[in-house]
């Protein structure tokens, strides 16, 4: 990924941060709030962010296409096609309800897949101005330093990390809620991918499980952890592609966590 396209990427985020999420972040109005679908929002602040993302990512690279979260939700057919060509995927706001409820726990993301291929992705966290960044075989890199994932050998008991179980279907609550019994500690999440993903890199976490798989939520977080040595696959080990939005991923700091973790959740299921 060329140096100047980079930047002009983290540019554009930062811009929207700065005149559309920002100034409403612990401001909101009511009228600014709606459900979107049961149980998930969105706001002023999602759209408006959007609207100033997409046409100058999708001017960056001419014949790219985007493909934003809000403007799917308007138009599911947005999503056919992300195996073909340029694709920009961009999650405006993520962690929306966290942003509503006046957390600091929420990101701007983008990625851009290559004939289905994340080649690249920015996460950034608009309450601290920290930017994660990473370019498929060139590294990760938070803030202009390159990071990578620990690679320490750990001990199941020696394990932390989040199981979002909300679209987990019942019977795997039940195996999941049983394994982890297995692990130091096992939470529910950030609520924020842009937040979760990060924390596998910077070590606070060594293992996600994620259920529901929309591509602005994983493609840029998947490669951010990959280049930095991490391990990320569904749960049969096979490999991810944001196109294929079966459900089921485990992300590891390393491929030795991802199978012990995945062992350990997930006895009985996978190869």
């Amino acid at each position: 990924m060329r140096s100047d396209v980079t930047d002009e990427v983290a540019t554009i985020m930062r811009q929207a941060a700065a005149e559309a999420i920002l100034p409403r972040y612990q401001t909101l109005l009511a009228g600014d709030v709606e459900e979107k679908t049961p149980g998930e929002v969105v706001t002023v602040a999602d759209r408006e962010a959007e609207q100033i993302i997409s046409p100058r990512l999708a001017a960056l690279l001419p014949g790219s296409r985007v493909v934003g979260e809000e403007a799917v939700a308007t138009d599911p057919s947005l999503m056919n096609g992300l195996d073909e060509g340029c694709v920009w995927l961009v999650d405006p706001l993520d962690g929306t309800a966290n942003f509503v409820a006046g957390s600091s726990s929420f990101s701007v993301m983008v990625a851009l897949l290559r004939d289905g291929q994340t080649v690249a992705s920015w996460l950034l966290d608009p309450a601290s101005g920290k930017l994660s960044v990473a370019s498929r075989g060139d590294g990760a890199f938070i803030d202009g330093v390159q990071v990578r994932a620990s690679t320490a050998l750990l001990s199941t008991r020696e394990c932390r990390g989040s199981v979002l179980t909300r679209f987990l279907p019942d019977e795997l609550k039940e195996q999941v809620r049983v394994g982890s019994a297995n692990f130091a500690e096992v939470l529910p999440g950030a609520k924020c991918a842009g937040a979760d993903y990060p924390s596998i890199v910077k070590g606070t976490q060594n293992f996600l499980m994620f259920w529901r798989l929309l591509p602005w939520d994983h493609a840029p977080g998947a490669l951010l952890v990959t280049e930095a040595g991490g391990h990320v696959a569904r749960l049969d080990g096979s490999e991810y592609r944001p196109s294929d939005q079966r459900p089921g991923l485990l992300v590891g700091q390393s491929r030795e966590v991802w199978y012990f973790v995945r062992d350990a959740l997930l006895k009985g299921r996978g190869e």
